[in-house]
């Protein structure tokens, strides 16, 4: 498969995602809950399936520590400090923006550092998609008045972790790892990272039979969208192309929370969503 159909799998698994996880903190599982589901029930996924496909495991020292630094600083902190920025920032649209315009980033240190391709047409794309998200994301009537100026900080190391760590994924793959084996190291440590925070705080999951069945929704929804995530970021002309893919999937998820838990749906909305479609055909055309 190409990268733009590995890419349309990742979307795919990225809106079931967002939506059964939009559904579970509507009945109020824990954050921590949602994080495990996302790692633990991948790791087992890509475990089985790399054992019995005969994928090689066989990793020194050195970069068995690079993959618990990556999974630490590139993936269990942006996560927890977008979740910071967005309580606390004075509108929760302006921290998604922020931290998804990572987009450019990772663009331009493809092209620079990675011999990723880019032109002119690409990158009035991905500024489209960009732009249009914010008038997705951004809703003026959820501005509030923050004392807090930590959102900025905790944003703006999000934008860089989930720049570096969609980097780092190309890395891994240019040494000669595979997606199965990269996910597999990476999902080890991030797991016991969680379960660490779950232990410290001592942290309630209340697993019953309906947290249980959203926990194993999570996790294979999860499983699809990072797999594909990280093996089209492996194979694709520019990183920045399937960052960019992946931040369109918001005019999807827009549209399905409308319709399954009747959100707002404005006239800036509506221009925002057809401008994020713009900029996604001309990216991929």
């Amino acid at each position: 498969m190409n990268w733009i159909v590995t890419s349309g799998l990742m979307v795919f698994g990225s809106v079931l995602l967002y939506l059964t996880v939009r559904k579970s903190s509507i009945l109020k599982f824990p954050t921590q809950f949602n994080n495990l589901a996302m790692f633990l029930i991948p790791l087992i996924t890509y475990l089985f399936i790399g054992i019995s496909a005969g994928i090689s495991y066989t990793v020194t020292n050195n970069y068995l520590v690079v993959f618990a630094l990556v999974a630490f600083f590139l993936m269990y902190l942006p996560n927890i400090t977008s979740l910071k920025s967005i309580e606390i920032a004075p509108n929760p649209g302006y921290s998604l923006v922020i931290s998804k315009s990572y987009v450019v980033f990772t663009t331009l240190i493809s092209y620079l550092l990675l011999n990723g391709e880019l032109s002119n047409k690409k990158i009035v794309a991905i500024l489209f998609i960009i732009a249009f998200s914010g008038l997705i994301t951004i809703d003026p009537k959820k501005t509030k008045e923050t004392s807090s100026k930590l959102w900025l900080p905790y944003t703006l190391y999000s934008f860089f972790g989930w720049g570096l760590l969609s980097l780092s994924i190309k890395y891994f793959s240019l040494q000669g790892f595979s997606t199965l084996a990269s996910l597999t190291y990476l999902y080890t440590f991030v797991s016991a990272y969680i379960l660490l925070e779950i232990y410290f705080r001592r942290i309630n999951l209340a697993i019953n039979y309906v947290s249980l069945k959203y926990f194993l929704l999570i996790g294979m929804f999860s499983s699809l969208f990072n797999y594909y995530n990280f093996y089209s970021v492996s194979i694709a002309p520019n990183v920045g192309y399937v960052n960019a893919i992946n931040a369109a999937s918001i005019s999807i998820v827009t549209i399905l929370s409308i319709i399954f838990f009747k959100d707002d749906f404005s006239l800036r909305k509506i221009i925002g969503v057809f401008g994020v479609t713009a900029g996604l055909l001309l990216l991929l055309t």
